[in-house]
């Protein structure tokens, strides 16, 4: 994996991660007071499946991402 780094103050330039990093901090980080570090790791999981593979999105008509890569390898 190589590692690209966007322009300080041009978030456009990332857009998906940003909108991925803005979701998990108001819906997760910000709400959310984790036991320790073992908690943390499971309650964000959880997240993260749910955003991946139960929440649809918009930007992909609708599908979850799961649904989205499922359609690249038919």
């Amino acid at each position: 994996m190589k590692l690209h780094f966007i322009r300080p103050g041009k978030p456009v330039e990332n857009a998906y991660v940003e909108s991925f990093n803005g979701k998990l901090r108001n819906e997760y980080l910000n709400e959310n007071w984790f036991l320790n570090l073992h908690d943390a790791r499971r309650i964000i999981e959880a997240w993260r499946v749910d955003y991946n593979e139960v929440r649809p999105h918009s930007s992909l008509d609708g599908m979850t991402p799961k649904e989205y890569e499922a359609g690249f390898s038919t």
